[in-house]
């Protein structure tokens, strides 16, 4: 890709590096996991010790997410992925929930991998900026998660 006398590629920021080195810890972690049973629990302990971490609203809405992914999707299983909750079908991630403190974005983020096969014609989206998880929200994704585990 050309630049400019002006840019300048700075690689990866802090934040990125700290997700990164997150996701190798999270991997090591499972490794040493002995059985599927295990391995699973331990997935949704921390899971929510790391939504129980977040500062509100993050920390409020990710609850919320949690609960609606869980009641909506039962076959997709909870596991940190980068250091952010996510849900995962046969060990792949298919959605995840971003917040907004960990890369110091504006607002929280609720994203889906191609895994989610959302496909709606020849454009769709694969993230949602989430700033409050109202009841029609928690709709939507419940929507989504279902179309995405299925």
């Amino acid at each position: 890709m050309a630049g400019t006398a002006n840019s300048s590629y700075e690689g990866f920021t802090a934040e990125e590096r700290a997700a990164m080195k997150e996701h190798a810890q999270e991997q090591k972690k499972a490794a040493r996991r002995a059985s599927r049973a295990d391995k699973a629990a331990e997935a949704l302990r921390d899971v929510l010790a790391k939504i129980a971490e977040m500062r509100d609203p993050d920390r409020v809405m990710a609850e919320r997410v949690h609960a609606v992914v869980t009641a909506n999707a039962p076959a997709l299983e909870p596991k940190l992925w980068y250091g952010m909750p996510a849900y995962a079908l046969d060990g792949k991630v298919v959605c995840f929930f971003q917040s907004a403190e960990k890369f110091k974005a504006r607002y929280a983020t609720l994203g889906f991998n191609d895994l989610a096969k959302l496909d709606d014609g020849p454009m769709w989206p694969t993230a949602f900026a989430l700033t409050e998880v109202t009841a029609e929200v928690e709709e939507r994704i419940g929507e989504l998660v279902r179309r995405a585990a299925g």
